[in-house]
């Protein structure tokens, strides 16, 4: 599974631990204040609510100060922030989470939304059922991914059908990818035209039944 890169609006979950529990306040909560109130800083709000990723790519993280953490992976931020932190502290361990890991599904399924995913891993699969999966009109064969990439938006058509899509880079999906399934226009014309022959017959029916009724009475008068 490639691993997701970092991108602009990302919200970033950002903790660090080690054998000094001073150092641990000073980099999850702040600055730390003198008086005894004061703990609760503006920097341990960020670290609750998370760590923004601006528009320049960029987070501002206590101590450090801004730091241009767009496009790494997980795995690389996680090195570059050890090594900023151990210039501080020993033998530092940092956390990094994606707190808003969020995919769209939209178009032929059950239950149209925007998920948020707490595992930061989903297949394309997954997603599918977490939306209701497709409804009766959805084409397997033609599945829209919308992925950014580098700050450019690529569109990528995958077949569920095919054995190809199970080793397909797109059989995870990335946070902030987009998916969308047609409508199969043929089996929706074809509901259609099945429900107007429904529709036709019921009429047909009913007319006859009337038809009948009114032919019993007028015979039963004469």
């Amino acid at each position: 599974m490639v691993q997701p890169k970092i991108q602009k609006d990302d919200l970033l979950k950002i903790t660090v631990s080690s054998a000094s529990e001073e150092s641990n306040l000073l980099f999850n909560a702040g600055i730390m204040d003198t008086g005894v109130e004061g703990r609760l800083t503006q920097a341990q709000r960020a670290l609750n609510e998370g760590y923004l990723v601006d528009e320049q790519g960029e987070i501002n993280f206590p101590v450090l100060g801004k730091i241009q953490i767009e496009g790494l992976t997980k795995t690389e931020a996680i090195a570059m922030m050890t090594d900023k932190v151990s210039e501080y502290v020993k033998d530092p361990i940092v956390n990094i989470r994606f707190i808003n890991f969020k995919i769209t599904v939209i178009g032929e399924v059950n239950r149209p939304s925007t998920l948020v995913v707490p595992t930061e891993k989903v297949s394309l699969l997954e997603a599918l059922g977490l939306a209701g999966d497709m409804t009766m009109y959805g084409k397997r064969e033609n599945v829209l991914i919308i992925r950014e990439t580098d700050g450019e938006r690529r569109a990528t058509r995958v077949n569920l059908n095919s054995k190809e899509f199970l080793e397909s880079p797109y059989y995870y999906l990335q946070q902030n990818d987009v998916v969308y399934v047609e409508p199969d226009r043929i089996k929706a014309v074809q509901a259609s035209t099945n429900q107007r022959s429904l529709s036709l017959v019921g009429i047909s029916t009913s007319l006859l039944l009337a038809l009948i009724f009114n032919l019993r009475i007028y015979l039963e008068r004469r």
